[in-house]
């Protein structure tokens, strides 16, 4: 069976998170991914979490780019833009994440190659819009989540604003362009037209915000962050993480007087209510002796059979080995050229009838070049002296 989106065709620009992330969904789901790096290749290619370079290769990259076709081309030059619109006339997608008004620049922009292919769906994503106060602005991950609002809301009462691990911005962000994206091609299969989309960090984040932004633009305020560390300042007592016997167990939100049956803590017997504000602070403070009294695997066996919200906390390695991340695919791996085996994050949805696969392995620095350009139209004479005179890097053809 073919993925959902096999015959499509991206021709991606796309570097560093958000939009690599995005085009690498539409990869798992059978597009025809076209990864158009620089010489010297995506950023990417030379920064990794935690200095990882398994066989060289950026682990950051290997999250990001597998399932694509590299090539490598200098669109600073016309030919290197030349090879951009010839591959531009044929494709369906194109995603782009410079800043705002770079490939206008280069003479490869959506008024150009919309010209060429008024069917094309051209995709650009950027730190704060394409147009506004900020255009000129850096857009990155951390700056993002530090103008969202969201790090005020992470911590306890006192602390520094808390921003979180993951690269939220990017990913949700990243998501924005994948289902965007979808939709347009759904939209030229009805009218023949494709069309420019726009993405932007900030307002994806932001919509990321939805329920607290709602409460706030509609008289709730910023309720203050708790002394006891509870994970969000609009949730009132029990919710939040407390300490057992051998290490943590989440608590949602559940009945006070219930849960306070079943943990064993006295004088709670007519507080039904499960989102307690006032006084949600000693409430916690109440219920804390109690948890550290049992391991977490004893509470969870007590509170499930009771239909009590309520998990283990988890690290990476416990992660790796849960029975329903197992069950649901969600570790898997795929051989790389150089690295070997690479274990890898699986796609989260189940198509029953056009399932989503690993086809491809992150690729080298223009590993791809010869081989999609010669798909285009060019000869293997013609792709050697384009490759000679570094208007593009061809990996197949480098060492002829």
């Amino acid at each position: 069976m073919s993925g959902a989106l096999t015959g499509v065709t991206v021709l991606d620009f796309t570097q560093l998170a958000q939009g690599p992330y995005a085009t690498q969904i539409l990869g798992d789901m059978g597009a025809e991914i076209i990864k158009i790096e620089p010489l010297n290749g995506d950023w990417m290619r030379n920064f990794a979490y935690v200095n990882l370079y398994p066989a060289g290769e950026s682990v950051s990259f290997l999250a990001f780019n597998r399932n694509k076709r590299s090539v490598a081309v200098n669109l600073k030059t016309p030919e290197g833009q030349e090879i951009v619109r010839r591959i531009a006339a044929r494709a369906d997608v194109a995603v782009e994440n410079f800043r705002p008004g770079v490939m206008e620049r280069l003479g490869i922009g959506y008024s150009t190659l919309a010209q060429i292919n008024p069917r094309l769906i051209f995709c650009s994503s950027s730190g704060f819009g394409a147009t506004g106060p900020y255009v000129n602005r850096p857009g990155q991950d951390l700056l993002i989540q530090s103008m969202a609002g969201g790090m005020v809301l992470n911590g306890k009462r006192g602390d520094f604003p808390m921003a979180t691990a993951v690269g939220l911005a990017d990913l949700v962000t990243g998501l924005h362009i994948a289902y965007s994206i979808s939709a347009a091609l759904f939209n030229r299969e009805r009218t023949g037209q494709g069309q420019a989309i726009e993405c932007n960090l900030y307002s994806s984040l932001l919509h990321l915000h939805q329920q607290e932004l709602t409460a706030y633009l509609n008289g709730g305020g910023i309720p203050e962050r708790s002394e006891t560390n509870m994970p969000n300042p609009y949730l009132g007592a029990p919710y939040g993480l407390f300490e057992t016997a051998d290490h943590y167990i989440a608590i949602a939100m559940n009945p006070v007087n219930k849960l306070a049956r079943l943990v064993g803590v006295p004088g709670f017997e007519t507080m039904d209510g499960n989102n307690v504000m006032e006084d949600r602070d000693d409430i916690r403070r109440a219920f804390m002796p109690a948890f550290r009294t049992r391991t977490t695997a004893e509470w969870l066996n007590i509170l499930l059979a009771e239909d009590i919200w309520c998990s283990p906390v988890y690290s990476f390695a416990e992660v790796e080995t849960d029975p329903q991340v197992l069950h649901n695919g969600m570790i898997t791996s795929y051989e790389h050229p150089t690295v070997g085996t690479v274990r890898a994050v699986g796609f989260p949805v189940n198509f029953l009838g056009t399932p989503a696969e690993i086809r491809r392995p992150a690729p080298l620095l223009g590993q791809h070049t010869a081989e999609v350009l010669g798909e285009f139209g060019y000869s293997p004479g013609e792709i050697r002296d384009l490759a000679q005179r570094r208007i593009v890097t061809a990996a197949e053809v480098s060492h002829a």
